[in-house]
Parts: C-alpha cells; sequence; structure tokens
C-alpha cells in the first residue's frame, strides 16, 4: 500500500534544498531591512545600535519560520510558513516611542504577545470583532499613518526637506518601480531591496548621501534591552493590544491559504491557534531584543508556486539561512550605513502598499451594503482626525489623548463599535412560541403535564 506525501511534508535533497532557501530568503529580506531602519531612523539609533536591532530582528526571522515549519507541540502549524517583522506593527512601536519612549514600546510588545498567547483559547470568539471591515479601515489607517512617517525619514527631524534628500528617495523610489516593472520571479519580489542598493550607490557617487557602516567584525549577539529595562503603561500599549487581536483573522486568512497551496486540507480550528502561539513566543523575545511584534506572513508562497516545491523544509533551511546572516555581524554592520532618504523612499513604497491592502481588505466587506459604508465611513473619520490633526485633543485629559490620539487605535474601536451595533440595530425580533401560534386548550392531569389523549401534535420540522 503507497502511502500519499503532501507536499508540504515532501524531503528536498540538499542540492536543491539550499538554492530554493536562498531564493525565499532574498524574497523576505526586504521587509525585515526596511523596517528596521524606518525604526532605527525614527528613534535615532546609532548605526552599533541599528545594526544590533538588525541583527535580532533577522535571527528572529529565522527561528520563527524554523518553528512555524517544523512544529514544536502545539506551537507551530508545519506548514511552509516564514516569520517577518509586522509592518504594521512597527508603525504602532514607533508611534508609542514617539509618544512616551522606546522602554514603554518595548513594555507594549511584551504586553502584546501576552494577550494574543492568553487569548488564544478564545479564538473562535475574538476573530468574529474583525472581519474584512474592520480589518480593512485598521490596515488603512495604518499604511496612511506610515506614509506620513516615511515622509519625515526624507524630510529630517526639522521637517524641512533639503533638495538631495528629495532627490534621491525619488530615485530610490524610480528604481524600485522599474525593478518590479521589467524583473520575473524572485527578482521581481526583491525589488524594495534593489531600489535600496541602487540609491546607497547613487548617494555614494553623487555625493547626494553618504554610506556610514558601524564598525564591526565576526559574529555578534544581539543587545538584550537596547532601550532598557521594558515599562509597562496599559494605556500607552493600547494600540499594539489592538492589533495583537487584529492578527487573528489575518492569521486565518494566511493559513487557509497556505494550507490550500501547500496541499494541505484547511483546518483553521486546528491550525491557527498553532500560528498564534509561535507569533507570540517570537514576539515576546522580540520585546527583549528592541524590535515590535512578529508575524507570519505567506509572502513566500509566491516563490512556492514559481518554483512548483512546497515542502515546509524549504522554509525551514531559508530560517537556519537568516539565523546565520543575522549572527554574521560584518553584514548587519554594513546594511546599517544606509543614508536616511533612501530608507524612507524604500519605507514609502513598502507602506503605500499596506494602505492599498486595507482598500483590497475594504472592498471584499460589499462597501454597496449601506451599512457597510456608513460604518468604513464614520470608523475612518474617526482615525483620520489625529493623523491629519495631530493637536486635536491635546486639552483632554492623558487617557483620552492616549485612547483617541493613536488613529489607529481610535478608528479600530469606532469600527468595532459600529459594526456590533449595526449587527444589533439590523437584527430580526425574536418572538417566543406563544406568539407565533395560537395557545391551545390543554387538560391537566395533577402533576401538570399534558394527558397523552389532550397533547397537540408536535409541529413540522422547518
Amino acid at each position: 500500500m503507497t502511502t500519499t506525501i503532501a507536499p508540504a511534508d515532501e524531503r528536498v535533497p540538499i542540492g536543491r534544498l539550499v538554492p530554493l532557501a536562498l531564493q525565499h530568503v532574498l524574497a523576505m529580506a526586504a521587509a525585515p531591512v526596511s523596517t528596521v531602519f524606518l525604526t532605527a531612523t525614527a528613534l535615532r539609533l546609532s548605526p552599533a545600535e541599528t545594526a544590533s536591532v538588525l541583527s535580532a530582528v533577522l535571527v528572529l526571522c529565522g527561528a520563527g519560520s524554523l518553528l512555524q515549519s517544523l512544529g514544536v507541540a502545539n506551537v507551530g502549524a508545519r506548514l511552509p510558513f516564514v516569520m517577518l517583522p509586522g509592518g504594521a506593527a512597527t508603525a504602532l512601536f514607533i508611534q508609542i516611542s514617539a509618544d512616551h519612549s522606546p522602554a514603554v514600546a518595548s513594555g507594549s510588545v511584551l504586553l502584546a504577545a501576552a494577550l494574543l498567547l492568553a487569548v488564544v483559547p478564545l479564538y473562535g470568539r475574538i476573530v468574529r470583532l474583525f472581519p474584512p471591515l474592520v480589518m480593512g479601515v485598521t490596515v488603512l489607517l495604518i499604511g496612511i499613518a506610515m506614509v506620513r512617517v516615511a515622509a519625515q525619514l526624507i524630510t529630517g527631524p526639522t521637517g524641512n526637506a533639503a533638495r538631495a534628500s528629495v532627490v534621491l528617495a525619488g530615485i530610490t523610489v524610480a528604481v524600485t518601480l522599474t525593478a518590479y516593472l521589467f524583473l520575473r520571479g524572485v527578482w521581481r519580489q526583491s525589488a524594495v531591496l534593489i531600489g535600496m542598493a541602487a540609491g546607497t550607490a547613487v548617494a555614494v557617487v553623487s555625493g547626494l548621501g553618504a554610506f556610514d557602516p558601524a564598525p564591526g567584525s565576526g559574529f555578534s549577539l544581539p543587545a538584550l534591552f537596547p532601550y532598557g529595562t521594558p515599562r509597562f503603561d496599559i494605556l500607552a500599549a493600547l494600540p499594539l493590544l489592538v492589533f495583537s487581536l487584529s492578527t487573528l483573522a489575518e492569521i486565518t486568512g494566511q493559513t487557509v491559504l497556505n494550507s490550500e497551496t501547500s496541499g494541505r486540507q484547511p483546518d483553521p480550528g486546528r491550525d491557527v491557534p498553532k500560528v498564534a502561539r509561535a507569533d507570540a513566543l517570537m514576539s515576546l523575545f522580540a520585546g527583549t531584543l528592541g524590535a515590535s511584534l512578529m508575524v507570519t506572513s505567506s509572502e513566500n508562497i509566491g516563490i512556492s508556486r514559481l518554483t512548483g516545491v512546497r515542502s515546509r523544509f524549504v522554509t525551514a533551511a531559508a530560517g537556519v539561512l537568516l539565523v546565520a546572516v543575522g549572527l554574521l555581524s560584518p553584514l548587519s554592520r554594513a546594511v546599517a550605513g544606509l543614508p536616511p532618504a533612501v530608507v524612507g523612499g524604500s519605507a514609502l513604497v513598502v507602506y503605500a502598499v499596506i494602505a492599498v491592502m486595507g482598500v483590497q481588505m475594504l472592498a471584499r466587506s460589499d462597501l454597496t451594503e449601506r451599512n457597510h459604508s456608513m460604518i468604513a465611513a464614520l470608523a475612518l473619520a474617526v482615525g483620520l482626525l489625529p493623523i491629519v490633526a495631530p493637536t486635536l485633543y491635546d486639552g483632554f485629559p492623558g487617557w483620552i489623548r492616549t485612547l483617541l490620539g493613536s488613529g489607529v487605535v481610535a478608528g479600530t474601536l469606532a469600527a468595532v463599535l459600529l459594526h456590533a451595533l449595526f449587527a444589533v440595530a439590523d437584527r430580526p425580533p425574536r418572538t417566543g412560541d406563544r406568539e407565533r401560534r395560537p395557545r391551545e386548550r390543554r387538560s391537566f392531569t395533577t402533576r401538570g403535564r399534558p394527558r397523552s389523549a389532550d397533547r397537540a401534535p408536535a409541529p413540522p420540522e422547518g
């Protein structure tokens, strides 16, 4: 009797395993590099500190990919997943750092990861709070907020952009777009990295910017608590707490898609909690190493479709390569020297794509339906107010400024509450059986039960 092996469980010879894994690494490398440098520039980290955080994120990406691909007990779905730093989560991390401090942001990551781990048993109930309509509002607001932050990388702390910075960012975006239009396969997926490399080369040759790698050599371990001891503030952590709950909806979609692609019968009830536990566990480590929440991604599915190889052992091998690259100090220190305008140009592309993802999610929720369009409109208005008018709530108490001053949190909470309100308002009235059919005369025995002869026949089913 022949046993059929699912494509996700196929073993790949070592001669093919390494180049296939390398393709996955190249396709996903843009996300950790761009998010780390966006964070480093916003927090004004030194090149050495930037190299340490980048090293940590790459190691976390590798370890998370290994955990999701191979699985340990009830952690990790054993599917060909890779793990990345969440772009939206990074945006919220930067916002909390700016409003409070990086130490508070690190504490918020730890709180959000712990919350995700705690609510996994309630997965079925929590995920209902975040349908595509709510998720679309959240992701769109995150993208808009982050485009604003990316622009600040180009303008600098003064807000007055130098002409050279604008030109350099424009060149980076142009090269990224050109690579995306004319390249194919893994090179097309690496368009952001190609744009960053080209922008840096132009900066060095033309004098529009400087390439200043951090000193150091050999292997090095990421620094523990690079921003000092984490501080815990529930109100300050609200943006990440809400986001961590909303990721359950995204994890569900990613898991079903990956299961179908890799030839495994989708089973969200079994696999989604495993994926969520792995995300939460790696995010706990991220909070101690200066990074934001880590999220499992299906970005690599395009590579799997391109090569026809859907084995989870390929993504596990990619995880090993990422850990090795993260510990290779010269590489991370060299990347730490990229000009801020180049990073800003790349970030504009990355976070504009996040905003478009939000629009796509909203489109799946049928905005032609009157209630949906009203919910989206009001929630976006609430979420955009603190983005376009940052001083709107300055005259209110601190807890209100924390709650409503974050466009993402305000918009998401508005969408959740409005969605629930409209659902209750549209619910048809429930009436009892006595109102649905005429009252029947029954004679009772001394025990209060109807005599068998007098019992009315059961109503037909349906």
